[in-house]
């Protein structure tokens, strides 16, 4: 059992940014050709730059069917299979569900929930080759919950549901399905919204002090899990959630 992806073709959606391109560039350093998708096309571009490797970037809306058939094609044409889709699109804003519109709902469900059914959706085909594995990207909120993210939170429940329905529908054809459950993640998200704020050293410390850790998590150390989820190492993980949010969900 390895963490080597030597001969391998992996897809990182959202990999533009944030933990999707530190995922993207760990997997090129173990060996992997890298499919850098986002819906942001120099970022993508940018990332693929930086890969150890040769990969190739492309530009795709998950939520639309017909980019995310195209992102497979390019896959095949350019690198010939996949073995590992990382679904890791996503985003998130503030709102109850009585503030937020149902536009909003719509738009954020699109992405997150949907994008992840299309990609994994034309993906299996060729996962099935290759008895490849999907990796899921959720949150740890899908357990806890939070206030003031009603849609965010809905959506990663649905994804920790989707990956257990998943895991069970395609264990048979040696497709493995799991999801991790990152916590606050120092990203370019929070990055912002730390330039934005009145008193940034305020905002971080109460960031920080989300988990009993003291800190909030870096983008690498969900890709490092990530990475193993994926690989030979975790041959027995099956519809598997892995928390990694520095105790945030047991406080």
């Amino acid at each position: 059992m390895t963490l080597r992806f030597d001969d391998e073709v992996v897809i990182v959606t959202g990999a533009g940014s944030g933990i999707g391109r530190a995922t993207a560039l760990r997997f090129a350093e173990l060996g992997a050709t890298v499919v850098v998708a986002d819906l942001d096309g120099g970022s993508a571009e940018k990332v693929c730059s930086a890969l150890a490797r040769t990969g190739s970037a492309f530009t795709v809306d998950v939520s639309d069917s017909t980019a995310v058939r195209g992102l497979i094609e390019h896959t095949i044409d350019r690198h010939g299979q996949v073995d590992v889709l990382v679904n890791n699109a996503g985003f998130g804003f503030t709102g109850t569900v009585e503030t937020i519109s149902e536009d909003q709902w719509d738009g954020l469900m699109s992405v997150n929930l949907k994008g992840m059914f299309l990609c994994s959706k034309y993906a299996i085909p060729e996962l099935r080759k290759t008895k490849g594995r999907i990796v899921n990207t959720g949150s740890y909120t899908a357990g806890v919950g939070i206030a003031d993210r009603a849609a965010y939170v809905a959506s990663k429940g649905g994804v920790v549901s989707l990956t257990r329905a998943m895991a069970l529908d395609h264990i048979g054809d040696g497709i493995r399905v799991n999801a991790v459950a990152p916590g606050t993640i120092n990203s370019p998200y929070f990055e912002k919204m730390l330039a934005d704020a009145p008193d940034p050293v305020a905002l971080r410390a109460e960031l920080d002090g989300r988990a009993p850790i003291g800190r909030m998590g870096e983008a690498d150390e969900i890709a490092e899990a990530i990475v193993w989820l994926a690989s030979s190492s975790a041959g027995f993980v099956v519809g598997s959630v892995l928390t990694v949010d520095g105790g945030t969900s047991i406080w």
